[in-house]
């Protein structure tokens, strides 16, 4: 085997020799990984680059396509990547393009260059060719798509067969070739003008090979080929079982670079900073390549290395020309030559910087560093450059330490996803992402599960983005085999385990931005993860080194990182006197769907628990993939929809936004418990605390408004001295600017809002971004008392006609009546049709992701197995007790029930599941009292919602509520939905999650009113001593959100179904696959009881004077 790797390539792939089933075999003539190459030949030319590639802003995200439109734009963007890089040569475009069944049924001698390709098909490259109509997308999170008997593969095995052309410009002649593939899924072999020039495997790291003595030069009338064999499957697949849609193809871009004969191949910049971080003592190994394998002691006779810093910083704040070159602030000479870390063969130059500018995720200061090789003149022949970073990275007792400050992780993981490129990335698309994580005070991002592409770590670095950069390693299926074991336990996987972590160290190693190595994820815990560390920690000890698996506490890992660990676990471990190391959640707040309840319960302990710093939310984008319809619309779609098996179905659907980037209303909760600026009243006193570490409030706005029972009463600008990092301004309530308003209103509730706004623009948002908000009750001036209205002696009439009790007041509005089921069937105002249906109890939910997540111990399973989703309310009685010139009072007696086996109810008390009570009052003036009281049965499951439904016309689609709002928002994530007044549409009010389930609640409702376009319709709110209310109004009902399985497939109902909850159940989210509703967001199955007022409304009155009218004085 290993005269296999230096000696004769294994090539053709179909000569018996399965290379791609043969772990130990996992590149040929393949170069050392190393940092990214830019091929300048000057310095100035170098800094003009980055002085150009830097200017992305806040404005290049509005072009981001989530369309049919990024194909066209992926292309234009990969040559674009290499704009004044004139010995860099991007190859994107449209390729020639065969799918084989496997690979061996490629055409024969495809890679030569006598192959006639004209019939062939075009793929555009970078492109994953599943994304194209070859082949069909496969979603799984961790069964393996294929059989899993490792190293072994099965004999259907798509493999893509690529050809395209090119030539050699004329400024390249004499210089070295070398061919550079971004990344390619998921092994390939490459042939020049017919001649093999090298295979690799890791489908998210660079692959590289010289190809000089291959190619035809400038001036040859021929043009050189280009052929590529790629498999779908190879043994590093077993390496590649992440949590996602499994596509192949080449789909980073594929580079020529042009380097001189002698050149610099890499280099490792570090620095170490005083104590008092005064000055930065600099470090740069650097490596050349000599094509004459000259001995290192000679290597250097007659060229000189040299290197310098650039502030790049200072290039943006002149008017007119830059000169770059001024902006030196550092010269670094060479030291002795040592033997450098792990066998480092290179070179070293030093230097230092004095009041170097550190780098942060709030402050991301950047240098330029240029290394330069010239000749014995003293001319210029090669220079390399790279963005980089002056911080530290250390460790203390419980804490993670940068630039020796504790930095909270308030982090998201991200998967690379675009849904109608796959895993082609667009420069616009990354930056949309990032914009939208600084606006809503995301700080950290973990690349989940495998090294991301080169330019996603220049915008971090650029943007202020700490990192955990992984390896792309996991093995997770193979928790599912008895008799196998992980490869991590398996010598023959060691070196091609060991091979993606030094190919990741040694490609991103000098970005300011990654401040942990991560080993991978979910691959379980052996002798090469301890292998894989070590060789970390001896190449970088400036960074710490990050792996979840074996238990998240193994002696690979720095950081105690579980998933989804409870938050009382997790201060446990945060109390252990015997664990010193700081613990950051790798994953939580699983955000399936309607989700990510919780977090305020996990950021009390966060914030308030010294060894807690932090964690990455599950994760950031939902991973549908655009998919035609048979009638030629759109939609996202998942796991299953392309007839792929094994599938996952809609589990890939976890994100914070939507495919094209569109918020999920959860974002608002994540903005606030990680907004830096956090504000409390506690015991008279009014804190605002600056969470920063480096930022202080000079570049903010403070403002505050104060509002009672939904109106403002006033606001302003709130001044105070400029408060330092980890600092606070205290501030008695009662001396605020807003206390005259407090003592001279009248309402019963009063909020004060504080809001805090960046004064200027920055790279990542527009001047008056609210980057912190926070609302708190300011102090009843009274006893709160019950909600009662004072009824006006207006008379009513009523007319029974069999079932029937015709209930009106002249011609202002009128109500019909079952008097044999209980149920109003009619409520008409000024003559116009609102009510069709109801009132009625519920206590059933379309379920959510999270009530499914469990088997059978799940909430649905449980609710489902006690049959709460078939329950028919049979009505036991329904009497008149008082008809009265001004009022009429109906009480009816429901009972819960389903059916029996032979389709019959069961009825009478003792076979009910809920046993209600409802009484009607209604008054001369059109309001209707409802008292309830609900007897569940003790043993059924905790239940999704306590309340009642009824039906309206659909023209009745205008609501304003005063309650929490304006977005969606549930018992257990609310906190950023804040107390008012708000309006919305039906329409409006719906949320389309991708599988539609319960959605679109708002929480905390003290009153809400639904109108027609006339301003006809009724008012609903709390009444006597009962809490705020759940509100939810759809065009869909329940058991259509429940059926339809894709956003697109529902179908809106005759009516408006509305839902007043006197409870509801949270949603969940600290995991999808176990019950995980904190108890206090639990509905349990005991007595309850509350009591709603409906009342109609006209344009000529508002749901503000009908709550004040039952408001006590």
């Amino acid at each position: 085997m290993a005269s296999l790797m230096v000696g004769q390539p294994p090539f053709p792939l179909g000569n018996g020799y399965k290379i791609w089933e043969d772990q130990s075999f996992i590149k040929w003539n393949k170069r050392d990984p190393h940092v990214t190459l830019r091929c300048h030949d000057s310095i100035e030319a170098s800094l003009k680059y980055w002085y150009e590639r830097n200017k992305v802003d806040l404005s290049v995200s509005k072009s981001a396509v989530w369309n049919d439109d990024a194909v066209p734009a992926a292309l234009e963007n990969a040559a674009s990547w290499v704009q004044q890089l004139p010995f860099v040569k991007s190859l994107s475009g449209y390729w020639k393009f065969f799918l084989a069944p496997n690979p061996t049924t490629v055409p024969d001698n495809f890679h030569q260059t006598a192959f006639q390709d004209p019939d062939w098909p075009t793929l555009p490259v970078p492109s994953n060719w599943q994304m194209h109509g070859f082949d069909r997308p496969i979603y799984t999170n961790f069964v393996y798509p294929f059989p899993l008997d490792p190293p072994h593969l099965p004999q259907d095995n798509p493999t893509g067969c690529y050809r395209t052309y090119f030539t050699i410009p004329k400024e390249w002649q004499g210089r070295r070739i070398i061919l550079h593939f971004e990344a390619v899924d998921s092994a390939f072999c490459a042939w020049i003008n017919g001649v093999p020039v090298g295979y690799s495997q890791d489908s998210r790291l660079p692959a590289e090979f010289e190809i000089t003595d291959y190619c035809y030069q400038f001036g040859s009338d021929k043009k050189n080929v280009l052929a590529v064999q790629v498999l779908r499957w190879s043994d590093g697949s077993y390496l590649e079982d992440q949590d996602h849609w499994r596509i192949s193809g080449i789909h980073r871009d594929v580079l020529l670079l042009a380097k001189p004969q002698v050149f610099i191949a890499d280099y490792f910049f570090n620095s170490n900073l005083s104590d008092n971080f005064s000055h930065a003592d600099i470090h740069v190994e650097v490596k050349i390549d000599d094509s004459r394998e000259t001995l290192k002691d000679r290597e250097l006779a007659n060229y000189v290395i040299e290197a310098a810093l650039y502030d790049t910083g200072s290039w943006y704040n002149r008017d007119g020309h830059v000169d770059l070159l001024s902006s030196n602030v550092a010269n670094l000479t060479l030291s002795t030559p040592t033997s450098g870390s792990h066998g480092f063969n290179g070179y070293i130059l030093v230097g230092k910087l004095e009041k170097p500018n550190l780098w942060s995720a709030e402050q991301p200061n950047l240098y330029t560093l240029v290394i330069v090789l010239k000749n014995a003149s003293g001319y210029v022949i090669d220079c390399e450059s790279c963005l980089i970073g002056i911080r530290q990275v250390s460790k203390a007792p419980k804490q993670l330490l940068v630039n020796g400050h504790p930095v909270v992780i308030r982090g998201v993981n991200r998967h690379e996803h675009h849904p109608r490129l796959g895993k082609t990335n667009i420069e616009s698309c990354m930056i949309k992402d990032l914009v939208l994580m600084k606006q809503n005070n995301i700080n950290a991002v973990r690349n989940s599960h495998y090294p991301q592409h080169p330019r996603w770590y220049e915008l971090c670095d650029l943007f202020g983005m700490y990192m955990i950069d992984e390896a792309n390693i996991e093995t997770h299926g193979f928790v599912l085999s008895g008799h196998l074991k992980h490869p991590t336990e398996e010598p023959s996987w060691a070196s091609a385990m060991m091979d993606r972590v030094i190919g990741m160290v040694e490609r991103d190693k000098n970005h300011a931005c990654i401040i942990s190595w991560s080993l991978g994820n979910e691959a379980g815990y052996g002798p090469n993860h301890s292998a894989s560390a070590g060789w970390i920690r001896g190449r970088d000890p400036s960074r710490v080194v990050h792996y979840e698996g074996g238990g998240s506490r193994t002696s690979s890992t720095d950081i105690v990182c579980p998933m989804y660990m409870r938050v009382w676990d997790i201060l446990k471990i945060a109390k252990d006197p015997n664990e010193t190391r700081p613990l950051i959640l790798c994953e939580y707040s699983h955000s399936l769907g309607n989700s990510n309840g919780n977090l305020p319960e996990y950021w009390e302990a966060i914030d308030s628990t010294f060894g807690l710093q932090g964690g990455f939310i599950w994760d950031w984008a939902d991973q549908g993939l655009l998919k035609e319809s048979a009638d030629g619309s759109k939609h996202w779609a998942y796991g299953g929809d392309f007839g792929d098996f094994p599938n996952d179905s809609n589990f890939c659907l976890r994100g914070l936004v939507w495919p094209d980037r569109t918020a999920h209303p959860a974002l608002h909760e994540v903005k606030y418990v990680y907004q830096p600026i956090k504000v409390s009243l506690r015991e008279g006193i009014l804190k605002i605390k600056n969470n920063n570490f480096y930022e202080t409030t000079e570049e903010m706005e403070f403002s505050w408004a104060v509002h009672g029972d939904g109106c403002e009463l006033g606001s302003g600008i709130l001044s105070f001295a400029v408060i330092e990092p980890q600092s606070s301004f205290d501030i008695e309530w009662k001396s605020g600017p807003w206390y005259s308003l407090w003592a001279s209103s009248d309402a019963e509730e009063i909020f004060l809002t504080i809001v805090t706004k960046i004064l200027h623009s920055t790279r990542w948002v527009e001047a008056g971004h609210i980057i912190s908000s926070t609302q708190v009750q300011l102090p009843a001036k009274r006893e709160i008392v019950p909600h009662f209205i004072k009824p006006k002696d207006v008379a009513l009439s009523t007319e029974v006609l069999g079932d029937i009790i015709n209930i009106k007041q002249q011609n202002l509005w009128e109500i019909k009546l079952n008097v044999r089921t209980g149920m109003l069937e009619s409520w008409k105002v000024e003559g116009a049709p609102i009510m069709n249906e109801g009132i009625f109890p519920c206590f059933w939910r379309a379920p959510t992701d999270n009530d499914k997540g469990g088997e059978q111990t799940s909430y649905c399973s449980r609710w489902k197995a006690a049959r709460i989703d078939s329950l028919s309310f049979i009505t036991e009685s329904c009497s008149i007790l008082t008809r009265a010139d001004n009022l009429v009072k109906i009480a009816v007696v429901y009972l819960g029930v389903v059916k029996g086996e032979d389709g019959s109810f069961k009825e009478g008390k003792s076979n009910a599941l809920f046993n209600i009570d409802m009484i009607y009052t209604i008054y001369g003036s059109g309001d209707i009292i409802i008292e309830s009281n609900v007897k569940p049965n003790s043993d059924l499951p905790p239940l999704p919602r306590v309340g009642v439904e009824f039906h309206l016309e659909k023209s009745v689609d205008r609501i304003k509520w005063y309650g929490r709002g304006p977005f969606e928002c549930y018992p257990d994530r609310k906190a950023s939905a804040y107390i008012g007044f708000y309006e919305q549409t039906v329409a409006g009010m719906h949320v389309p999650y991708i599988v539609p389930g319960e959605s679109g609640g708002r929480a905390d409702v003290r009153w809400v009113t639904f109108q027609n376009k006339d301003g006809l319709g009724i008012y609903a709110s709390v009444y006597g001593n009962s809490p705020p209310m759940q509100m939810n109004a759809s065009y869909y009902r329940t058991a259509e959100l429940d059926r339809a399985t894709h956003i697109e497939k529902l179908i809106k109902g005759d009516d408006i179904e509305v839902h007043l909850d006197h409870k509801h159940m949270g949603l969940g989210g600290d995991d999808s696959w176990t019950p995980s509703v904190h108890d206090k967001f639990l509905v349990p199955p005991v007595p309850y009881s509350y009591s709603i007022r409906l009342c109609p409304i006209t344009a000529a009155t508002s749901g503000y004077d009908n709550y004040k009218s039952q408001l006590q004085n």
